[in-house]
């Protein structure tokens, strides 16, 4: 079944390297070297011209902080992420060695690596290498060239399965394969690895989570270890590692891809942060929404913990990079026990002081630019994370869950309401003593996140929520964008349409309504040409997009 599944995936990637290698070789296929020649030149000035976008970090970490014996998990944690990288690859984009073969530009072989195939992830997923064509909706997840409605009217018991992939054999007929099956080898190796690592561990709640995480990825059966990731609280190290987030599968939002955090965590931050889950309930209850779509009630269970990431790989690593987290994402867990919100630590300052400020300095007016502070950018994001346990789970019209509602449809929808709800959070808790600041601070920067955040396009997720509340904002008259070129808030109407695009979102969710939120997406996660000139201002001042690491054990100094 393994041998099908590649023999099915890979259909198409003969022509497709043959392709690419006549647009980045001097083949005679294009009818002649000087028009080859051209279409190298064209992908080397691409990729120079892009490339620079992502500023280079060091992940680094005090390990002193450490104790003896989780300096030897380290490494274990780190190989085991390597693995997941390999496997997003062959989700993503299976024909990687082939492509990597063809090109001879070093700087283009480091922007394929940077965005895990031939796609500019934060250009909308723009193809930049001659041959490959537009990216598939389901990546490798469904075989190449396949409908929605193939699949849809397909009677595959597993069509919409998490864990697994669809085939389809020479005579047309579809059957789907575990993840477990497929990549057996490499998930065996990095179970093997979780296993070495928990017979180290000191913590408990680590070796227990270890253990039953390596035995989770060899079976695709993943509850357990998600609650036992739930109920660690004293360990130090932490890894959020398999298949995940759904993104990828951009077909129906169903199949998830593999990735890998490694994290130290900050215990003292962490400590600070604990106050407010015990306020979700509460918060809950005064969303401003109608009674019907606020009925449920928020597991208490959830943690707030910050953390120094020391390790990305995979789906997390692709594209823009991920500063916080919320999970798990299965929803019965979240209702009984919440979720665990981590943040990124030293990842969110290394933006906030690489691209969040130089942006403001362009583009936030002049007389509120005092008001961008690292705190308050920490507790957007924080609260961002923390708002995905707020509004509804399941629809009020009998249609399941929310994600299985609007499939596709869910996670922008679900990005813009926890933006927009996590900004609630914050102006509640700041009326009731709760947090400290001025909400000058938090909505100004707030203003500046979005215009970060739109930048990595309209083809993802988090781009689709921002360009919503971007518009929204901008109709209800939340800010206003001066003779000058820059973007001044005013307070009294951000708070205004905060609440009116909270209700609008939780409303379309709790309706299951996926026409409607097609409709929302076309009609406002778009990117207007005068914002697109202001961002292409902040491209000519060489203000990066996004952040790219340097990280792994020689960068930490462990072996």
């Amino acid at each position: 079944m393994k041998k099908l599944y590649k023999s099915t995936l890979y259909l198409s990637a003969l022509a497709i390297s043959a392709s690419i290698f006549s647009a980045c070789t001097n083949s005679n296929n294009t009818g002649s070297d000087t028009t080859s020649s051209v279409q190298r030149d064209s992908l080397i000035d691409y990729v120079a011209r892009r490339l620079p976008i992502y500023e280079k970090v060091k992940l680094t970490t005090n390990i002193n902080q450490l104790s003896v014996n989780d300096r030897k998990i380290l490494p274990l944690l780190i190989q085991a992420a390597e693995i997941m990288d390999e496997l997003y690859w062959k989700q993503a984009y299976p024909q990687r060695d082939s492509l990597l073969a063809t090109v001879k530009d070093e700087k283009t072989r480091d922007f394929i690596n940077i965005n895990y195939g031939p796609w500019d992830r934060l250009n909308n997923e723009k193809p930049f290498v001659a041959g490959v064509g537009a990216k598939p909706e389901g990546a490798s997840f469904y075989p190449y060239g396949i409908t929605k409605e193939e699949i849809e009217k397909s009677d595959l018991a597993d069509k919409f399965g998490a864990y697994s992939v669809v085939q389809k054999d020479s005579t047309g007929k579809l059957s789907t394969v575990p993840y477990h099956v497929l990549f057996a080898a490499e998930l065996q190796r990095a179970s093997s690895l979780l296993k070495q690592a928990a017979l180290i561990a000191e913590d408990a709640g680590l070796k227990k989570y270890l253990n039953l995480r390596a035995d989770a990825l060899v079976t695709d059966h993943f509850t357990a270890s998600d609650y036992a990731w739930m109920d660690m609280k004293t360990n130090g190290l932490d890894i959020i590692i398999g298949p995940i987030e759904n993104y990828e599968d951009k077909l129906f939002n169903a199949r998830t891809s593999y990735e890998a955090y490694v994290l130290i965590k900050d215990k003292e931050w962490s400590k600070r942060l604990a106050k407010y889950v015990k306020m979700l309930p509460e918060l809950q209850k005064n969303l401003p929404v109608a009674a019907k779509y606020k009925a449920e009630t928020p597991g208490t269970d959830s943690e707030l913990n910050a953390y120094d990431v020391v390790y990305y790989a995979g789906d997390c690593n692709a594209g823009s990079k991920t500063i916080a987290v919320n999970l798990p994402n299965d929803e019965k867990i979240q209702q009984e026990k919440g979720t665990r919100r981590s943040q990124l630590k030293n990842a969110m300052q290394a933006k906030f002081d690489k691209i969040l400020v130089p942006i403001s300095k362009e583009l936030i007016d002049a007389d509120q630019q005092k008001y961008i502070k690292f705190d308050a950018f920490f507790t957007n994001v924080m609260f961002h994370e923390v708002a995905h346990g707020l509004g509804i789970k399941k629809t009020i019209t009998r249609k399941g869950f929310v994600r299985e509602a609007l499939k596709e449809q869910y996670s922008w929808l679900e990005e813009g309401k926890a933006d927009v709800l996590g900004l609630y959070m914050v102006t509640g808790l700041l009326k009731k003593g709760e947090l400290q600041g001025d909400i000058k601070d938090y909505y100004t920067t707030f203003m500046a996140g979005i215009l970060r955040s739109v930048r990595f396009g309209v083809s993802e997720a988090h781009g689709k929520a921002n360009m919503q509340c971007f518009n929204y904002f901008q109709e209800k008259g939340a800010f206003e964008r001066t003779s000058k070129g820059t973007y001044k808030v005013n307070f009294d109407k951000f708070a205004t349409a905060m609440n009116d695009l909270s209700a609008f979102i939780i409303t379309l969710q709790g309706n299951g309504d996926k026409v409607a939120v097609e409709k929302a997406q076309k009609e406002k996660a778009i990117i207007s040409a005068e914002l697109q000139q202001d961002l292409d201002r902040l491209t000519r001042k060489n203000i990066p997009v996004d952040v790219i690491f340097e990280q792994g054990v020689d960068v930490l100094g462990v072996k």
